[in-house]
């Protein structure tokens, strides 16, 4: 217990593996959510899918007024057997998801707990809950993206700034694979019968590589290469896996049309390409629209939100690419994401369940007269 807050019902969640493969899992953890939802009034439309995890969607009744999205994922990225058990100590809470996302999604929930405590009712309040996004979200986007029509705002419970930052923007992102064709020849007895695919490659990573242009925040990471049989043999093929990330519309064009123009063009005769894959999630841009809900969040808690820009991509990128205005970041402050020393600060959990529960109440269209009341009493959790 730490700021009156219980982080049990977060250690289930963490405890319950949920890697972007376990499908098993992640399902598991989507009935565990479900169950503390379902009190609160919502219905839950469940996305089944085969393959991977189900997604959710839980649904309030609705009225005149502002419909809000609060959006969230159920998956994270470590495998069965490696980080997988949840702690704590005095400040901080420790395990997979307790800061990418798990804990956002607690954030969220509490949040509407206290909102139903001080209204009795949650109106114009939905929660969509994908299961792929550390995958890059292939499967769900397409149901973001049809499902943002019907709301004026989203919130995304991805992890806080170290100050608290909520996000604002974030860079999009493509991502290729590219398959290089060339000849084999025995490198000794007939080193010029051969097209060497390894060369066309290196030739090709460098020129990709000069894409990038930092005065613009647009960079291109050719990650991994592979290719070549052996020391002995001219390279009959070699693949290239390359990641582009952009923060406007026309750097977007102009990285998509110059690697099209790479690929059609090696610069080793005789040497055949052929690329897959593209645009993986769009910007997410600075809007008129989400600056006037920063100002309006900023005068509902009684002080400023800062903001800043990430790098990294989330699904707040498909709802902005969507057209609805989005904010990010309205998880806890936490590091190590993505690594076995991820962690949470709990006092970061206390600040965001107050800050996001002043928020929704001022949205949702029940009043109760001691409403305000109960509020100003928890201002000192802020």
């Amino acid at each position: 217990m730490s700021n009156g807050i219980d982080f049990s019902e977060l250690a289930k969640m963490v405890n319950c593996n949920s890697h972007s493969k376990n499908k098993t899992g992640i399902d598991e953890n989507a009935e565990i959510f479900k169950a503390w939802m379902q009190p609160l009034g919502f219905s839950c439309q469940t996305f089944a899918r085969e393959h991977i995890g189900n997604h959710l969607l839980f649904s309030s009744p609705k009225r005149l007024g502002k419909k809000i999205l609060l959006l969230g994922h159920l998956d994270t990225v470590f495998p069965q057997g490696t980080f997988c058990h949840f702690s704590e100590d005095a400040q901080w809470v420790y395990g997979p998801g307790v800061c990418d996302m798990k804990g956002g999604n607690f954030v969220a929930l509490n949040a509407l707990r206290k909102v139903k405590t001080l209204l009795g009712d949650i109106i114009n309040i939905d929660m969509l809950l994908v299961s792929d996004e550390e995958t890059g979200s292939d499967d769900s986007k397409q149901l973001s993206s049809k499902l943002a029509k019907n709301y004026d705002y989203c919130f995304v419970f991805e992890a806080a700034g170290k100050n608290h930052e909520i996000v604002t923007a974030r860079k999009g992102v493509a991502t290729f694979t590219i398959d290089i064709t060339g000849k084999a020849a025995h490198a000794g007895n007939h080193y010029q019968a051969g097209i060497n695919a390894n060369l066309a490659a290196a030739k090709m990573l460098i020129e990709l590589t000069e894409l990038t242009d930092l005065s613009q925040n647009t960079t291109v990471n050719v990650g991994k290469m592979s290719g070549g049989i052996g020391a002995n043999t001219i390279s009959p093929s070699a693949q290239l896996i390359v990641e582009a990330r952009f923060t406007c519309a026309y750097e977007k064009l102009r990285l998509l049309e110059s690697i099209a123009h790479l690929v059609d063009n090696p610069l080793i005769e005789g040497i055949e390409v052929a690329i897959s894959g593209g645009v993986q999630r769009d910007v997410m841009a600075p809007t008129k629209g989400q600056t006037e809900l920063v100002t309006l969040i900023g005068d509902i808690i009684g002080y400023p939100f800062q903001t800043e820009a990430r790098g990294g991509v989330s699904d707040a990128n498909t709802m902005a690419a969507a057209g609805l205005v989005t904010l990010d970041g309205f998880g806890p402050y936490g590091d190590g994401d993505h690594t076995i020393n991820e962690r949470a600060e709990k006092a970061s959990f206390a600040r965001r369940i107050h800050e996001m529960s002043q928020i929704l109440l001022h949205f949702c269209p029940v009043t109760r007269p001691h409403s305000q009341t109960l509020l100003g009493s928890e201002a000192n959790i802020a």
